[in-house]
């Protein structure tokens, strides 16, 4: 199956003191990575044929020589770059688009392995943790996902709950101790060693 990974980086950095969150040290690496490198190498050595994006177009990752999509409407945050996201797979042909946060350090291969090859004719495939679907650790159908986030968009519903629970997303299974390899980091108190 053909893949296109999108990083998300859109966002303004505020909760970070204006610090591009994916460019924030890996933790327990030799030579630390920032969190986009290390989450650009996972995601090669879990597929290692997949088209691999920036989600959001920001200065700070230009060093980094990977494309760069701009959100396909603005000021609808995170739901345009998934808009972005399944437009730029639709154009290049593939079916299946793997949505991550850039702010996930613990992330390891296998498990983004199990995500892209899980209920493979599902149009949504998402974890829930604590009663909330996981959109930025998720695959999407993009030709479906697509038209229905335009929707969305078009009418202002912008939450990614709503768009989730509309199109019927399947339950994405965690095995024990797979949890911690989702723990973002959203403010500066987060930024700790793996458990």
């Amino acid at each position: 199956m053909r893949v296109m990974i999108g990083i998300f980086v859109g966002g303004q950095a505020k909760r970070m003191g204006g610090i591009a969150k994916g460019l924030l040290r890996a933790p327990s690496t030799p030579n630390p990575q920032t969190l986009v490198e290390r989450l650009s190498t996972t995601c090669a050595e879990a597929l290692p044929h997949a088209s691999l994006v920036l989600v959001g177009q920001h200065p700070a990752y230009t060093h980094l020589r990977l494309d760069q999509l701009p959100d396909a409407s603005i000021g609808a945050g995170p739901l345009a770059g998934l808009a972005a996201l399944c437009g730029a797979a639709r154009a290049a042909g593939i079916a299946q688009a793997i949505a991550l946060a850039c702010d996930m350090p613990y992330l390891e291969p296998p498990l983004v392995q199990r995500l892209a090859a899980h209920a493979p004719d599902a149009p949504l495939v998402a974890p829930r943790l604590d009663g909330r679907w996981q959109p930025f650790f998720a695959r999407y159908h993009s030709e479906s996902v697509e038209a229905l986030v335009n929707a969305r968009l078009q009418s202002g519903k912008l939450s990614l709950q709503g768009l989730l629970t509309e199109i019927g997303a399947h339950i994405f299974p965690l095995a024990p101790g797979e949890e911690h390899q989702l723990r973002d980091w959203d403010t500066p108190e987060d930024i700790s060693p793996a458990p």
